[in-house]
């Protein structure tokens, strides 16, 4: 894939969040782990050519962050105590696989909220806006908060309902 294509731009941007959090969870410092992902973007720039479109860019980008955070505790090493390399390795695994399922679960909430009615797909989207509340929107409905919180509580329970079903399993979610 070209670098220089939106598709990558977007991948690339896309995966920051879930990236970082990997990084950190390996890493345990957050300042370190900017610069580890710094690092691993650079590589992922320098070796756009070498992701296969289709496949799942996050675990691409984790597995390249994974080998920056490797080298980066053998350069430290004696700063702190470390794991030893199969715990490491095991620990890894295990946050890429949690990053999986979670673009997964992701995918499956996505199209749950898109199959919800228009009105309580609006609530929900309205809800989650940047500086939202449960009160403002209250205000703006002309209902109670309890009214609103009733029915997004209902709303959450269905999308819950539907990401299980989606995903085949029982697994609770907490609600907020």
């Amino acid at each position: 894939m070209n670098r220089d294509t939106e598709e990558f731009i977007e991948l690339l941007t896309g995966a920051q969040s879930a990236v970082f959090g990997y990084i950190v969870s390996l890493c345990h410092d957050p300042v370190r782990a900017q610069d580890i992902l710094q690092e691993t973007n650079l590589t992922l720039w320098r070796k756009a050519d070498d992701f296969e479109p289709g496949t799942n860019f996050n675990a691409w980008a984790c597995k390249v962050a994974y080998f920056h955070v490797l080298n980066h505790r053998r350069k430290h090493a004696r700063e702190q105590l470390v794991f030893d390399e199969e715990l490491f390795d095991y620990l890894a695994e295990r946050q890429e696989q949690r990053a999986e399922d979670a673009d997964t679960r992701l995918g499956a909430l996505r199209r749950c909220v898109s199959q919800l009615p228009e009105k309580q797909r609006q609530l929900i989207e309205r809800r989650y806006r940047p500086g939202a509340s449960v009160q403002a929107i209250a205000e703006q409905d002309g209902k109670t908060e309890g009214a609103i919180s009733q029915a997004l509580f209902r709303i959450r329970a269905a999308l819950q309902k539907c990401v299980e079903s989606r995903l085949g399993q029982t697994e609770s979610f907490p609600t907020p």
